[in-house]
């Protein structure tokens, strides 16, 4: 069966019902999910990825294009299982955004319990289908998909994606990093690792440390490296490259092989600056972005280097000078509505008590920044950096330092170090995947299985992200997935009316006054097709198996 995609058409509908001609009404309810999935469909987006997708199966009976939104829509409400896909498909948005052609929605009246019914795309069942595709069908999809073509389907496609939607920043921010994704200690979990952590969840040497420490855990992982697009106000958090790998696997040759492939996908000029950690350190790859691609890379340095101590040595010079970090500026405030005179006479005892009180000692803590251009002691990099010390001295006169490089000739030890703050709010994202989007949660062993669910999560979560900033509705970014959908969530019943390929939607009371205002003639013609409807309708879940 072949996609049937509807344009919304209000006047050419509202027409269509004053001469009698419908195809098809149905109750629907505006909600985020729904939303996305008009626009998934409407701009072509999920026609585009299922084209270029690695299919594993050579005879296409399930559309390609309806196996990425069934799986984006799992993660969407957090199923872990696809055995929770027909009670995700009767309570969310996917089948509203597909219209009538793939799934209706009804109550029978001897039950009055909500049910679905789908023509579905092949006849080979014995019931009556209420989902567009069996859930078997999703997993085991899922399964047969090749992990590695998979994950290359993603670095490239994605970021071809993006672009189109000219979603990329043209500062060209990109943060990489790697995090632990734990599953429960099943030695099945194909490519996971056993290792040795702390309290604060960082992994320890067993040799260096006594593995009885209760401070210490033997946890069952995978390492999950990505490439993060952002930007300078944090409006969007944009996936466009991961990799999972075995737990014990290194980060570092993983996340410069996702630059690589970015480049290749969307050219040159998109990045501009990386963002990395220690872990991440590598000269001869960051020499190589700064001489091929003109990319700059903002990394700190560990302390056991010798280009840390060098670049310590030259604070001690006579001519070294150094700048007071200067603290953020407050946000601008909106233009306040005229003050209500009982909360402003509220606020005028408020301040006052707060005058009358003693002013706080203030803090005497304070943060130093120096600048070096032109060093050339970290023999592994070929071009040279500009370091940026960070001094750090406490109430006490306690003092610690340590120093951020870029290959970046121009950037202020201001912008340098405002840049490399950007990095840790992957920090707050990764405990979004992993606790309001259920990362972790895997409900199988094999690896294909594994990779599939959290290269999707990833998409649903980056596409979520797009629809935010194309909807201006940037400031739910930093909420979290329960709470997005429940601000966007279920808004207002409507009524949907199909004819010829089109739709429009309309409120209760708007429709009730359209039918109420027809002519004659048009209610005569209206009313057999509307019980004709509502017979078929009932008729198809005469059949139909339990969820």
């Amino acid at each position: 069966m072949n996609l049937v995609l509807f344009e919304q058409d209000r006047d050419f509908i509202i027409q269509s019902l004053r001469h009698g001609q419908i195809d098809y009404l149905e109750p629907v309810t505006e909600a985020l999910e729904a939303d996305l999935f008009r626009q998934l469909l409407g701009r072509q987006i999920l026609q585009r990825l299922a084209e270029s997708f690695p299919s594993p199966r050579q005879k296409e009976e399930v559309p390609v294009w309806l196996y990425l939104a069934s799986q984006i829509s799992l993660r969407l409400h957090r199923a872990a299982g696809y055995h929770a896909f027909p009670y995700v498909i009767r309570t969310g948005g996917l089948l509203a955004a597909l219209g009538p052609a793939v799934g209706r929605q009804a109550v029978p009246p001897d039950s009055g319990v909500a049910s679905t019914c789908c023509p579905g795309f092949n006849h080979k069942n014995r019931y009556d289908r209420q989902t567009p595709c069996d859930q078997d069908f999703l997993r085991q999809f899922a399964r047969d998909t090749d992990s590695d073509r998979l994950q290359a389907w993603f670095h490239a496609q994605v970021p071809r994606l993006l672009r189109s939607l000219k979603l990329f920043d043209a500062e060209g921010l990109f943060v990489g990093d790697a995090s632990y994704v734990f599953v429960p200690d099943n030695e099945h979990y194909e490519h996971s690792a056993k290792l040795l952590f702390d309290e604060h969840n960082h992994p320890v040497d067993p040799n260096k440390v006594d593995p009885r420490d209760r401070r210490y855990q033997w946890r069952r992982c995978y390492k999950l490296v990505s490439l993060i697009h952002v930007n300078r106000s944090l409006d969007f958090f944009l996936a466009v490259g991961a990799r999972l790998a075995p737990g014990h696997q290194h980060e570092c040759p993983l996340l410069y092989a996702l630059v690589e492939e970015f480049l290749r996908a969307v050219g040159r000029g998109v990045m501009r600056v990386l963002i990395v950690d220690r872990g991440l350190l590598d000269g001869a790859r960051m020499g190589r972005l700064k001489q091929d691609y003109q990319i700059d890379t903002v990394v700190p340095l560990k302390k056991n280097m010798d280009a840390y101590q060098d670049v310590v040595g030259l604070t001690r010079g006579k001519h070294f000078r150094w700048e007071a970090l200067a603290e953020p500026a407050p946000a601008v405030e909106r233009p306040a509505r005229p003050p209500d005179p009982v909360l402003a006479q509220r606020e005028h005892k408020r301040q006052a008590t707060r005058a009358a009180r003693p002013p706080a000692p203030a803090s005497s803590s304070r943060t130093l920044l120096g600048l070096a251009r032109g060093v050339s002691s970290w023999s592994e990099c070929p071009v040279p950096l500009t370091a940026v010390i960070h001094r750090e001295i406490d109430a006490e006169g306690q003092v610690e330092d340590w120093i951020l490089v870029t290959t970046s000739a121009s950037m202020s030890a201001a912008e340098v170090h405002a840049t490399y703050q950007l990095r840790t709010a992957i920090e707050e994202r990764h405990r979004q995947y992993k606790c309001f989007w259920d990362l972790a949660k895997m409900s199988a062993c094999r690896f294909s299985l594994v990779v599939s669910q959290v290269l999707f999560l990833l998409l649903a979560y980056t596409l979520l992200e797009a629809h935010l900033v194309r909807r201006r509705r940037q400031e739910l970014d930093r909420r979290t997935r329960g709470r997005v959908l429940e601000t966007l969530g279920p808004t207002v019943d409507r009524v949907a009316v199909y004819c010829q390929q089109r739709f429009g939607l309309f409120s209760l009371p708007e429709f009730a006054e359209i039918l109420l205002s027809l002519p004659a003639p048009a209610r005569r013609k209206l009313l057999p097709k509307i019980r004709q409807l509502r017979r078929d309708l009932y008729r198809l879940l005469e059949n139909a198996r339990a969820p």
